[in-house]
């Protein structure tokens, strides 16, 4: 199980976000399940060349969001709701269907016209 993440000096979001968005990935594909204990704030800055107050602020974003929990003197962990991988899942998808409906609108489709379109992609599974 490799824990380690990477900043993008090129990518243009801030890099706690970068590692907000490793850390809730690793989550939602189930590569780091719950209970896992995440990489020390000193040890995660130090391997990814960023300062200790920008992960931090990464980790306590994420403990705000209920990603993860941490324990004084014990360190921090993937939160322990069996819905955690799930729920990231469910909304980097929102995100998605947030995008394809801006799109919609944009070209001026209706609600309809768009789920036919979704429809078209994601036919519906006949039962057994």
């Amino acid at each position: 199980m490799n824990s380690t993440l990477h900043i993008s000096q090129a990518d243009s979001r801030p890099m706690y976000l970068q590692i907000m968005e490793q850390i809730r990935a690793r989550i939602a594909s189930g590569d780091w399940a719950a209970g896992r204990e995440l990489p020390s704030i000193r040890a995660l800055a130090a391997s990814v060349n960023v300062s200790v107050i920008t992960v931090k602020r990464a980790y306590l974003e994420l403990e705000q969001e209920g990603v993860i929990v941490t324990r004084h003197g014990k360190g921090s962990f993937v939160a322990e709701s069996g819905s955690t991988a799930r729920e990231l899942q469910l909304q980097k998808l929102d995100e998605h269907l947030r995008g394809a409906a801006d799109i919609a609108r944009q070209l001026g489709l209706s609600s309809d016209e768009l789920l036919g379109r979704l429809r078209g992609i994601y036919p519906p599974v006949k039962p057994r």
